[in-house]
């Protein structure tokens, strides 16, 4: 039994695939002083009875990246680590009943061209071709995957521990982590049933078990268990005289995925409807090895749908049916990064799809504990998506939701509606009165589109133009004629003041400090002069700023600031997200409408454009910026959040002479576009630097220091070699969706970051990084829509408005 050290540098807690992945790519950054713990025997929670496939698919592009770096690394660990696993390259085919599925397959087969994972579509013929059991009925194609298949999960799991192991790593067995303390220094007194370690920085890596590691710092982990079941069938006669084994099949409008097992099959559904979560009392004290009574009635339909399409499958006898626990997240991907709230500690878990995902997660963790960042933008896994209002009762109704949709089409502009409302503005109840409709972002409901009498309020999610395009093409038109009233609450809202306050924010930011009284829009950068994040900065007095980001990332900069606080006290750091609302008033009568309720001077010589003024509004007093998101004459009001009702009231009644209406996001969106501006995580991420978001005007090089300065030095002196650029599309019937690939030619240089049309200029836009040698204006290129090539030009930005008038007025 191995003796547990006095201290080491980091404890990964959890020996399944995933902690095990992380422990190995420590040593393979060059860190060997690193401890692995586990209470049980490795592969005791989760990993054991998983299923072990290992797909590339997700339209998601950072998990699509994890999964691809996942299998490269499964096709040479064994030779890594000198040690055998099974390891079956099959490939896979992914049926689709219907057009909307290869459209999904379209955008997924363009996004992993464009990062190197070669995927196919498949005719009826090919698929037959390729898994001759299946019947045809009711099918339009698939998708085949060539370097899809299955791991034995004990073998991946005890390889990755071996090359841990012989490059220096230790792993304790049977060693329970009882408590964690952290001292001022920072770091960790892991206590365990066996002793006490002490550590620089904590991995909680427990699978199942993270909640209980997670309560141990303080944190509410956002995890549900829930029942997922597979069956084993008895031997088929048919599969026994092949020579080789079928590709696994996957019927996502089905539901479930089948694939050979020997000679027999594993059949595994996922419920549209009931699925079982657990534990919901609090998780039991050891659950190593065991799993959950059979419930084969549940899965019953699925069963036979599957027999419908591989009748094989109806001839055999169930061998075995595994039924055991699987965590999930409110919204199905892991938690891979930084503890929220907690220094030197770190989430790799609560994985839906570990076997798939351990190894890239690995990487990426190892990368952000060793170098400070992933190479790769991982916010979809980031723990910190998630706030405050991620309560145990959302977490599982979101997981749930989830669970049922695992192989739901990813449509752009979806909103689905379990656990909500989470978090409402003042106004919701009024703005719901009105017949808007909603989406949550972190959390908050904000009014997406304002549905006219005649149309569908809840029309179906579509790659196409939705049916609320006239609707929101209206809303466009009343903020550019007239006026509209967005109400945005749940800005990520700070107030940094004090005598350190000019100095630090001017060493955290790459942009210039505005003056007193002005606002400016300003980058926070990576030490490798990557984006981190977007804020506008507003200068309220000498030593006393607002910054405002976007909702989403609330925790994400709040730890980023707290992490680069100085310690002398000489900035004070104060969020107030929650305290204040956001009503945007926008468009020509903007100053006709606000001037009716206010005595302080609105006309541009004493409010210009980029100023941010105090005034009243009734017994309110609000913080006012001439700034908007829309590219029209208008304010942001940022207003006490128990003002917001009234103030939303007055605005309206003083604007009903003038048209004012409300508008939505989705509006919200097509109106930037038209402007060029970007959306964080979206057209701005950790992929991208400044230079080549075409953000250099925000970056101020003469400044003495600033947090990736060397870096951006470096870059501009190196020239880069892709740049952001708006082009205007020649579409027809729908637009481009973020991802879709861009080429000159045939050849593929770059993808969409953002796209949708613009109602002010009847234009089909699409803002792209392309190579730098096409980012040249009047450039002709193309861009994939479904399955055209539709022609593109290189534009100059912004589209609309070029000169800032309308801005200014």
């Amino acid at each position: 039994m191995s003796e547990l050290p006095g201290q080491t540098r980091v404890v990964v807690i959890g020996g399944g695939a995933v902690g095990c992945s992380v422990l190995y790519h420590l040593t393979e950054k060059g860190w060997r002083d690193v401890l692995l713990l586990e209470r049980n025997e490795l592969t005791s929670g989760s990993t054991w009875h998983a299923a072990g496939n290992c797909p590339n698919f997700s339209s998601n592009w950072e998990l699509l990246r994890l999964q691809d770096y996942s299998t490269r690394l499964y096709r040479r660990l064994a030779e890594l680590a000198d040690y055998p696993i099974n390891y079956h390259i099959t490939g896979s085919v992914r049926l689709a009943h219907g057009a909307e599925r290869m459209e999904e397959y379209r955008l997924v087969c363009g996004k992993g061209r464009y990062i190197g994972v070669e995927f196919e579509l498949l005719g009826l013929q090919e698929l037959k071709v390729l898994y001759p059991f299946i019947e045809l009925h009711d099918l339009r194609g698939a998708l085949w995957d060539p370097h899809d298949g299955d791991i034995d999960p004990a073998q991946l799991t005890q390889a990755l521990a071996r090359a841990a192991r012989n490059a220096g790593a230790r792993i304790v067995r049977f060693c329970a982590v009882r408590d964690l303390r952290q001292r001022p220094s920072g770091e960790w007194e892991v206590i365990t049933d066996r002793g006490t370690v002490v550590a620089e920085i904590v991995v909680n890596a427990a699978g199942y078990y993270a909640p209980r590691i997670g309560a141990m710092m303080g944190r509410e982990l956002p995890s549900v268990v829930l029942e997922h079941q597979y069956l084993v069938t008895a031997e088929l006669p048919a599969l026994a005289g092949r020579d080789g084994k079928l590709p696994l099949l996957r019927d996502p409008d089905d539901s479930y995925y089948l694939r050979q097992e020997r000679s027999a099959l594993l059949l595994g559904p996922y419920e549209h409807r009931g699925a079982q979560a657990r534990w919901s009392a609090g998780l039991p004290e050891d659950f190593a090895f065991q799993l959950f009574a059979d419930d084969l009635e549940r899965i019953e339909s699925y069963i036979e749908a599957a027999c419908r399409r591989v009748p094989i499958l109806a001839e055999a006898g169930i061998q075995k049916v595994i039924n055991g626990p699987i965590p999930y997240t409110p919204d199905g991907n892991p938690l891979i990064g930084p503890v929220p709230g907690v220094r030197n500690a770190y989430e790799c878990c609560v994985f839906s799809f570990g076997i798939t995902q351990a190894g890239g997660a690995g990487k990426l963790l190892a990368d952000w504990i060793v170098e400070g960042e992933p190479e790769w933008e991982l916010w979809s896994c980031d723990p910190r998506r998630f706030t405050g209002h991620v309560t145990p009762a959302y977490t599982l109704a979101k997981a749930i939701e989830v669970y049922e949709n695992e192989y739901a089409i990813g449509f752009p502009n979806e909103e689905r509606p379990a656990g909500r409302p989470a978090r409402t503005s003042p106004t919701y109840p009024r703005l719901a009165a009105k017949g808007a409709r909603f989406g949550a972002r972190n959390g908050w409901e904000r009014p997406t589109w304002f549905p006219r009498p005649d149309d569908d309020p809840q029309p179906p999610p579509t790659f196409g133009r939705p049916h609320w395009f006239a609707a929101v093409a209206e809303e466009c038109r009343a903020v550019q004629e007239r006026a509209g009233l967005l109400d945005l609450t749940g800005l990520t809202r700070f107030e940094l003041s004090g005598p350190g306050a000019i100095a630090w924010l001017d060493r955290l930011l790459c942009s210039r400090l505005p003056r007193v009284g002005r606002v400016g829009l300003a980058y926070l950068c990576t030490p490798r002069g990557r984006i981190l994040s977007e804020a506008t900065v507003a200068r309220l007095a000498e030593d006393r700023f607002w910054l405002m980001s976007a909702a989403a990332g609330e925790w994400h900069d709040r730890d980023w600031l707290m992490q680069h606080l100085p310690g002398d006290g000489s900035v004070r750091l104060e969020e107030l997200t929650t305290r204040y609302g956001t009503l945007v008033l926008v468009g020509p009568a903007a100053r006709a409408i606000l001037s009716r309720l206010t005595d302080t001077p609105l006309d541009s010589a004493r409010f210009p454009w980029l100023s941010v003024r105090p005034l009243v509004i009734g017994t309110s007093r609000i913080q006012a910026l001439r700034v908007n998101y829309v590219g029209e004459l208008g304010w942001e009001l940022h207003v006490p959040m128990e003002s917001m009702l009234p103030v939303y009231d007055a605005l309206h009644a003083a604007g009903a002479a003038h048209g004012l209406r409300d508008f939505g996001l989705y509006a919200q969106d097509a109106l930037r576009l038209e402007k060029c501006y970007r959306s964080w995580k979206q057209d701005l991420s950790i992929e991208s630097s400044p230079f080549e978001a075409a953000l250099e005007r925000f970056v101020d090089l003469d400044k003495a220091d600033f947090i990736g300065r060397a870096a951006l030095l470096q870059e501009r002196a190196a020239g880069v070699a892709r740049r952001l650029v708006p082009l205007l599309v020649d579409a027809a019937g729908a637009d481009a969706c973020s991802g879709a690939l861009v080429y000159a030619s045939d050849a593929v240089v770059g993808y969409v970051s953002s796209g949708g049309y613009g109602h002010r200029i009847q234009r089909s836009i699409a803002l792209a990084y392309v190579g730098s040698a096409h980012a040249v204006p009047g450039t002709t290129l193309s861009v994939a829509i479904g399955a055209e090539r539709r022609p593109a030009t290189v534009a100059r930005e912004p589209l609309y408005d070029p000169d800032n008038l309308r801005l200014q007025a």
